[in-house]
């Protein structure tokens, strides 16, 4: 996948690198007035982020609401940056929107939703319903969508700063973190983005083509993105073909013939990253049974009284599982299963095992690790996966530019939340809450003064630059349309959805 961050944020892209010249432009002490100016905002990126933060912009929010929005079992215990936690009893009631303000939603893909709609698994619809509460955001008069715009190829940042007083950058993480380890090019080992983008219909990720003839995958991670994988695998075809995953992707997993799913962890299982919902969900999965070995869980009842809750509930759910004897009927379910899951704790990928005639991954070989100190490859055990196997890393993302260089920038103006401001952390409440403080400030800045003086043209000079460069924006409804083809291409087999997947097709079916 080509990666437009490093075109996007080359130095020359970058505001503090390049002093402004003298009277470029007014002062930005200069006492904004809201009755006589129309604040012009831009939002880069169209998922939770930057869908939240445009939302906190154009009406009131009460952190009452977040209460209700966010069960305490988020919110305990949750880190939202390198230096301070939030408490939902520390929150107060937020100042109001601006009156005027104007936000304008950029986004590179014709389809809007981001995450929510690549991202989320397809058997999660009900986390899918955030969607009805961003259409209402774009309805706004005050908010317009503009997808099939890429910043940093159609238009620059710097052009977005001169058109308008704010920009918020949103867009999320571009790309995995490499595991940088041999073998990590053979054919059979992908990213967890990627293997996520091509079942949600990323269309950057429908060239991926998972060979599931193999009867093991190992999934390198233990977050609820490692458990979404594994559980897509496992998940019985049948279970999924009322979900909107793409019909490609349903078809490949009706031939799978994995059978188990090895998640493998560098700490313990006191540190495991995937939630308690998720894990409830693969313990349940039908036709499948959990292998846990009561050894890794030595002793750590004794440690629970130490933990927070939420952490207290998940390990007290992973010791019954592993250490207690099922119950008949469950029992009689694993006794049956065709499938299987396991976790395996303090192992640290050091090789991607080639097959015997070198066009696959076989295995991987794994390093003894301790929470203390990081072992040596010469302490290491394998993974084997037969003749050959599925590995998908699903060890985290990568951003760029690193979240801690958005924090030296001396001008006003710029602006970030979600992934791009804390790093890739957290479930959608977590973005919501970040998000709704990035917009706080700005709130706070405008109000100041803080923010460049005098009118801004916004969204019309932008228009006109792309227009100049032959790039054809997509409204939000012109997405309604094609949200209208997908929903009545689903129809006919029982599907919410048949997602489009080719963006060429997309604007197709727009007459662009």
């Amino acid at each position: 996948m080509t990666s437009r961050c490093w075109r996007w944020w080359g130095r020359s892209a970058w505001p503090w690198t390049r002093p402004l010249s003298a009277g470029s432009t007014p002062s930005f002490r200069h006492q904004f007035s809201t009755q006589e100016k129309t604040p012009q905002i831009c939002v880069v990126g169209s998922g939770p982020a930057g869908f939240y933060t445009a939302q906190h912009l154009l009406k009131v929010t009460l952190c009452s609401q977040l209460r209700v929005l966010n069960a305490p079992a988020i919110w305990e215990g949750e880190e939202w940056g390198p230096s301070f936690s939030l408490r939902p009893t520390s929150c107060h009631p937020v100042p109001q929107q601006h009156p005027q303000a104007h936000v304008d939603i950029y986004e590179k893909q014709p389809v809007p939703f981001g995450l929510v709609r690549f991202g989320v698994a397809p058997d999660h619809p009900e986390v899918k319903n955030v969607i009805n509460t961003f259409t209402q955001t774009a309805h706004s008069g005050r908010c317009a969508f503009w997808g099939n715009v890429e910043v940093g190829r159609d238009v620059t940042v710097p052009e977005l700063r001169e058109a308008y007083h704010a920009v918020v950058l949103s867009y999320g993480a571009e790309d995995h973190r490499a595991l940088e380890i041999p073998g990590e090019e053979l054919p059979g080992v992908c990213s967890a983005r990627a293997f996520v983008g091509w079942y949600n219909g990323l269309p950057e990720n429908q060239e991926l083509k998972p060979d599931l003839s193999c009867d093991t995958a190992v999934i390198l991670g233990q977050g609820n993105v490692a458990l979404d994988v594994a559980r897509i695998l496992l998940t019985p075809p049948e279970h999924l073909e009322k979900t909107d995953i793409t019909k490609a992707a349903l078809g490949v997993l009706r031939q799978s013939q994995v059978k188990t799913v090895w998640l493998v962890g560098r700490r313990g299982p006191l540190q495991v990253a995937f939630t308690i919902k998720e894990l409830r969900e693969m313990i349940q999965l039908p036709g499948t049974r959990p292998i846990l070995d009561p050894v890794d869980f030595l002793g750590l009842q004794d440690r629970l009284k130490e933990v927070p809750r939420p952490r207290k509930r998940l390990t007290e759910l992973l010791l019954r599982t592993a250490m207690e004897k099922p119950g008949p009927e469950e029992a009689a379910r694993w006794a049956s299963a065709s499938r299987a899951w396991g976790l395996r704790f303090f192992r640290s990928p050091q090789q991607v095992l080639p097959s015997p005639d070198g066009r696959g991954a076989a295995g991987v070989r794994l390093a003894v690790t301790r929470l203390e100190v990081t072992a040596t490859a010469g302490s290491a055990n394998s993974l084997p996966g037969g003749m050959e196997c599925l590995c998908v890393c699903a060890h985290g993302y990568r951003l760029w530019p690193p979240p801690f260089l958005l924090l030296l920038s001396p001008l006003s103006g710029l602006y970030c939340s979600g992934w791009v401001k804390r790093g890739p952390t957290g479930v959608i409440a977590t973005t919501m809450t970040d998000s709704f403080l990035t917009g706080q400030t700005l709130l706070q800045d405008l109000k100041a003064g803080l923010l460049p003086s005098g009118p801004r043209p916004g969204s019309a000079a932008i228009q006109a630059l792309l227009s100049s460069r032959g790039v054809q924006p997509v409204s939000f409804s012109d997405w309604e349309k094609l949200d209208a083809e997908e929903v009545a291409r689903g129809q006919s087999t029982g599907k919410p959805r048949e997602k489009l997947v080719d963006p060429q097709e997309m604007l197709r079916l727009l007459g662009h």
